[in-house]
């Protein structure tokens, strides 16, 4: 999978967060206590190594992952600046959750908090979802860039 790049200058309004709090769906900057217990969720749902990236994402001051919330239930996250500085990722919305818009909502508040910390483009590294990023905030794909900077992970 390449590489995809986000111009933050050109961000579409973010509507879909208010549309989500008006259904209890909250999304924030994810704090320190919740670290193992948001590690192990991402574990269990998308694998060792995007758990391992939310925990780089956790050290960070302020953190830089947000999460999805409905009560006290966890639906998804999006982190920035864990593998590489830039790169946004990784990001993933519980299956049972899916379809209602907080895929799109973390995509946004992420790049917008880049933005806010200064960045003017975001890579969005190995994307899964192609069309969802061209579609949403534009991004396009980075002729070169596969398999980046994951090429040599092990697994």
């Amino acid at each position: 999978m390449s590489d995809m790049l986000v111009k933050l200058y050109q961000l579409p309004d973010n509507d879909i967060v208010e549309k989500l709090q008006q259904s209890n769906i909250v999304i924030r900057r994810g704090l320190a206590p919740e670290k193992h217990f948001v590690c192990q969720w991402i574990e269990q749902h998308f694998g060792t190594h995007w758990a391992s990236e939310a925990a780089v994402a956790f050290c960070r001051q302020p953190s830089s992952i947000l999460l999805a919330q409905e009560g006290k239930t966890l639906l998804g996250f999006a982190c920035y600046d864990a593998t590489c500085k830039g790169f946004f990722g990784p990001t993933g919305v519980d299956e049972k959750h899916r379809g209602k818009g907080l895929g799109e909502a973390l995509l946004v508040q992420t790049l917008q908090e880049m933005q806010h910390e200064g960045y003017a483009y975001a890579v969005i590294g190995s994307a899964g979802p192609v069309k969802f990023y061209q579609d949403k905030v534009g991004a396009i794909e980075i002729a070169g860039s596969s398999p980046g900077i994951y090429r040599h992970l092990l697994v």
